[in-house]
């Protein structure tokens, strides 16, 4: 019988999961069946392999060569979304509650070209909702995100650019790159970048963000498709102000909405 083993075809004798586990795994192993985790009973149990099963043993604690660890992703992904996903270039302009974020889901995803936009630090006031940690403080965020992706997915292609974005700029540094997500703070520079990349940018698509602040309900966050090439994600209305600032949840439900809209373009579905 055939199978994919540590994502190899190979023949085997073996009748069931545990007989193959113990031929070619380690005790101590996590077993992987065609996308999901094998629980201990499961595999007791003596499930029985049928052909051209996906069958990983992984060593914990240490990272998989890297076809092991694609073929790993790609068996988690829904058959066809890996490749796609994996050949996918996305820039992410600013690095704070949201664009640290929505880099880090992308990452997880298996975005295989990341751009890391950002002129500022890591400080304390960060640490309320952005992706940073206390040893972050200090550093550029590019570097501080960098650090963080390739502990995720060493074999991601991470690109940072550590100085200010301006409509003078974007263009050049965004030029290479179809999907880019606008995560600024403040409104002047929102609109900037996405006026530089619907007029100057025509083969790009810009997911943006509005209104995410305070602690209202996340159902009223929501991804709406503004021009053909512009999805804005937000409630459209909670602005930062005295007595209602960003709070972690709100800024994650929205980063999630951006980051989910990037998957969808990358595999080519348009509508929100």
């Amino acid at each position: 019988m055939r199978i994919k083993l540590n994502g190899k075809t190979r023949e085997v004798r073996c009748g069931t999961l545990a007989e193959l586990k113990g031929e070619s795994g380690k005790e101590t192993d996590i077993v992987i069946l065609n996308g999901f985790a094998v629980s201990t009973e499961e595999l007791n149990n003596s499930r029985p392999l049928k052909e051209m099963d996906e069958v990983f043993f992984i060593h914990r604690g240490m990272l998989p060569e890297q076809e092991e660890l694609e073929a790993m992703m790609a068996a988690r992904h829904t058959p066809g979304v890996w490749k796609k996903v994996n050949n996918a270039s996305v820039a992410v302009a600013g690095l704070g509650g949201l664009g640290s974020h929505i880099a880090v889901m992308l990452a997880r995803t298996g975005v295989g070209r990341i751009l890391l936009a950002d002129f500022d630090v890591v400080e304390p006031s960060n640490l309320n909702r952005q992706n940073y940690q206390i040893f972050h403080l200090g550093k550029k965020k590019t570097e501080a995100l960098k650090e963080q992706i390739e502990q995720i997915n060493p074999f991601i292609r991470v690109e940072t650019v550590d100085r200010k974005v301006t409509e003078r700029n974007a263009a050049e540094i965004f030029a290479e790159y179809s999907i880019i997500c606008e995560a600024f703070d403040r409104p002047e520079a929102k609109a900037a970048l996405v006026n530089t990349v619907l007029t100057e940018l025509p083969d790009s698509v810009i997911v943006s963000a509005s209104g995410m602040a305070g602690y209202d309900s996340a159902n009223e966050i929501k991804t709406i498709r503004k021009m053909s090439r512009l999805y804005v994600c937000g409630d459209m209305e909670s602005e930062a102000e005295e007595g209602r600032g960003l709070m972690a949840p709100r800024v994650l439900v929205c980063a999630g909405h951006q980051a989910n809209m990037v998957l969808r373009l990358i595999l080519g579905i348009t509508e929100v």
